[in-house]
């Protein structure tokens, strides 16, 4: 088959068409934009997806990713404040928020924002001491992002964060912090230990006091209670020596002979109560008291009567002095041990 001229006339048509298509098609994939330049000047920023443009005349240009690109800020030497040599390193998070200033206003894009974030790194950690380098990394990182972000923003840039990794001071002087550190703490610890021994001594005095205070009271309460018993005690002896008085005032006998037999009992009781003396000894006064009692019964009765009836006295007879007795050669015989009357007799025995 021969084709002609206009066929190929036709066939070349398509095919420029076909071209020309696919040339002015742009696909942008998400996360980047694209911008498009007209004989070499900047004129539009294509979206992700299908676009069009014109061909020959228009170009691709930039293809920038505004995603958030992560940019490691290499390890650099730093002098603080105190003349103290360190090393630090970090990293920054930036974001392409217009592609065309991003594209056109800076040529290395991640070069200058690598440089200009050391460069306040320098900034900002000289001007601090080296115990507050160490100790405020946030403040740090916030003067960091503060300034960073502000350089880059006509650029068409938004750093969102700018992270201190690492800072590491020099051997010598991390042995002179460690050494510091380990007196600090000794301090602290005999400073809480010098606490706790006077603490413990101000609870033993209050202990002390306390102890002393109630001790004070109880033998306050002691004594108390102690006169009050002897104060009823002498209350109960009187009604009794009142009521022996007057038992005796109307005769009774029985009376003198139980308050004479209680106290004699009570004083022999006491005697054998000795934690000493595991044998008592009566000594012949003793013999001699229990004797009395009957005697004092049968004064009493011979004074106050046998209790039948109302009796008077008798009077006492006139003593004559006895004649002298003669003189003896052998001694007198003692006199027989009389049986002691029982105090606790009925009336009329002996």
């Amino acid at each position: 088959m021969v084709l002609g001229g206009l066929d190929i006339v036709v066939i070349a048509i398509v095919v420029l068409v076909i071209l020309v298509l696919f040339a002015g098609i742009k696909t942008v994939p998400q996360g980047y934009r694209y911008t498009v330049e007209r004989f070499g000047r900047y004129t539009r920023t294509l979206d992700p997806g299908l676009n069009l443009i014109t061909p020959f005349i228009e170009r691709i240009g930039a293809r920038m990713n505004v995603m958030e690109q992560v940019l490691d800020i290499p390890t650099q030497e730093v002098i603080t404040k105190d003349n103290a040599s360190v090393s630090a390193d970090a990293v920054a998070f930036y974001q392409v928020l217009n592609p065309a200033q991003a594209a056109y206003q800076i040529s290395d894009l991640r070069n200058a924002i690598q440089n200009l974030t050391m460069t306040n790194i320098r900034s900002v950690m000289g001007s601090m001491d080296l115990d507050e380098l160490l100790s405020n990394r946030e403040i740090i990182n916030e003067r960091l992002l503060r300034v960073v972000d502000e350089a880059v923003g006509p650029w068409g840039i938004k750093v969102t964060r700018v992270e201190i990794k690492d800072i590491q001071p020099p051997a010598d002087l991390v042995e002179a912090m460690g050494r510091q550190m380990k007196a600090e703490r000794e301090k602290r610890a005999q400073v809480l230990e010098a606490e706790g021994a006077r603490n413990a001594q101000i609870l033993r005095a209050e202990g002390a006091k306390q102890a002393a205070v109630l001790q004070a009271e109880g033998e306050r309460e002691a004594a108390f209670r102690e006169a009050e018993a002897r104060e009823r005690l002498a209350e109960a002896e009187a009604k009794a020596t009142q009521a022996v008085s007057q038992a005796i005032a109307v005769g009774d006998v029985q009376a003198i002979n139980y308050f004479v037999a209680q106290r004699y009992t009570e004083a022999l009781a006491e005697i054998g109560k000795a934690p000493n003396s595991k044998i008592v000894l009566m000594p012949m006064e003793a013999s001699s008291l229990i004797g009395s009692l009957g005697g004092i019964g049968a004064i009493a009765k011979e004074v106050f009567g046998d209790g039948d009836g109302p009796t008077r006295p008798r009077a006492a007879a006139p003593q004559q002095p006895a004649p002298p007795a003669p003189p003896r050669s052998t001694p007198p015989a003692p006199p027989a041990p009389q049986r002691p009357a029982n105090p606790f007799a009925p009336r009329g025995e002996s």
